[in-house]
């Protein structure tokens, strides 16, 4: 079967691509494209039109891609029409009247993984680099889809396999005696592999905020900085910044990159005591989001006293990683010393948002409390997929039970069990061994055009 989708978002764009893949997709664009095809068009760009009987449709570029080499492994067809949203539209419902059926979510991914091309964590990785946030998410989604995950995945189970085989030459054979012989190899062998899983895992950490950011929420009372704060980091006016209090009355959430690091910034209402109801649904959702906050920046004005309101919002960011910044100071310099004491070990920066003093100090901050000052891609793998972590930590609490089986002197027959749901676990992370339901949950999360 023969399937197509539009490749390429819609709207106003210089191109649109309208892809196809299966036996049928070079007939089908025979009989709609209108131009000189040669006998070596294989991989060649081609200027015609595409035409539905009499009509024509567009003016546009054809290639012709034979398999196994190419993205699916099938025959594939790519046509380069006109952008916008009609052009594109009229290539595609042509492709379709002559025979093609509309592509499901990632068909042309799964056709690539079923064709044996790439493997399960290479295709996931493939959504998971259209969605990266940032240059370094990118490049961590880029390295799982050039394989080093799978290369990685492979040495372990390789080392399972391993073990089975002595296991089960152990049983087959027990007059060999393998058994004394192979068992201080044996215990090397699964260190080995646990040592590999546990830097796997830890790694989903950094993962975990290459794929959905730093979550990092202001604090502060009415008219302190906030709003301030968040257009001198964005550099443009996205909150509202007056000299009334009570001005933001919602959370303003945008997704911003500090030297790499998708940091998504939320601006919320300033915490005092309010009878306007908008503004209490306001303070009362900015305290509710705090929940969900990796990082709290809690501002305080410097030109002002440190008050009871001043105290709640310390007492908030005590509870989470936080940085206090101490706001005005191009309007005072100094700033009572038995307040400074009240933030015990949360790091203080002095700012002033008008002159944009601190900015800088800030990003240093919290790339020191994430990621030690640095955050480097070119060493280590990354986990950032969800179910990879939670198959690896499957697999790597299966292998710990091995490992109380070996210090408890359990028969090495009975490990195999654990050892075989190990090896199961890391074969569903590249799809050695997965069921039809979950690669069909995997690929209706993509695109219809990947």
């Amino acid at each position: 079967m023969t399937f197509a989708a539009i490749s390429t978002a819609i709207g106003e764009s210089g191109i649109g691509i309208v892809r196809m893949s299966g036996d049928s997709s070079f007939e089908i664009t025979r009989r709609i494209f209108k131009g000189s095809i040669p006998d070596d068009y294989n991989r060649k760009m081609l200027y015609g039109k595409i035409i539905d009987g009499n009509e024509e449709i567009d003016e546009v570029l054809v290639c012709f891609m034979e398999g196994p080499k190419t993205y699916t492994t099938e025959d594939m067809v790519e046509i380069f029409s006109h952008g916008g949203i009609v052009a594109v539209r009229r290539v595609f419902e042509t492709v379709l009247k002559y025979g093609a059926r509309i592509a499901e979510p990632g068909e042309f991914t799964k056709t690539a993984f079923l064709g044996g091309r790439i493997d399960l964590s290479q295709a996931e990785a493939v959504q998971d680099l259209i969605s990266a946030k940032t240059d370094k998410s990118f490049k961590a989604s880029l390295s799982q889809l050039e394989g080093k995950l799978s290369a990685e995945i492979k040495k372990i189970s390789d080392i399972i396999l391993e073990m089975l085989a002595n296991i089960e030459a152990t049983i087959d054979y027990p007059e060999e005696d393998l058994q004394a012989m192979n068992i201080n190899e044996l215990i090397e062998r699964l260190n080995i592999a646990i040592n590999m899983l546990e830097t796997l895992i830890s790694s989903e950490t950094v993962g975990k905020i290459l794929r959905d950011g730093i979550t990092t929420v202001i604090l502060g009372k009415p008219n302190v900085g906030k709003s301030s704060l968040m257009n001198a980091i964005l550099g443009e006016n996205r909150s509202i910044v007056t000299d009334i209090p009570g001005t933001t009355r919602d959370t303003i959430e945008e997704l911003i990159s500090i030297d790499g690091i998708p940091v998504k910034l939320v601006d919320t209402a300033g915490i005092r005591e309010t009878k306007d109801e908008v503004e209490k649904i306001g303070v009362d959702r900015a305290k509710g989001i705090i929940n969900e906050a990796d990082l709290l920046i809690g501002m305080f004005d410097i030109t002002k006293n440190f008050d009871k309101e001043d105290k709640e919002i310390l007492s908030l960011l005590q509870e989470k990683k936080s940085i206090a910044l101490l706001n005005k100071i191009d309007l005072k310099t100094d700033y009572d010393s038995n307040i400074m004491k009240e933030f015990e070990d949360i790091p203080i920066i002095k700012t002033s948002m008008k002159e944009e003093i601190g900015l800088d100090e800030l990003s240093k901050n919290i790339k020191e409390m994430f990621f030690s000052g640095k955050l480097e891609l070119d060493q280590s793998l990354i986990i950032t997929n969800l179910r990879h972590k939670d198959l690896l930590n499957k697999a790597y609490n299966e292998l710990l039970n091995v490992k109380n089986d070996f210090e408890n002197n359990i028969p090495v027959d009975f490990l195999q069990v654990d050892l075989r749901a190990a090896w199961s676990y890391l074969a569903e992370i590249t799809g050695d061994a997965v069921s039809e339901d979950i690669i069909n949950k995997i690929f209706s999360d993509f695109c219809l055009g990947k």
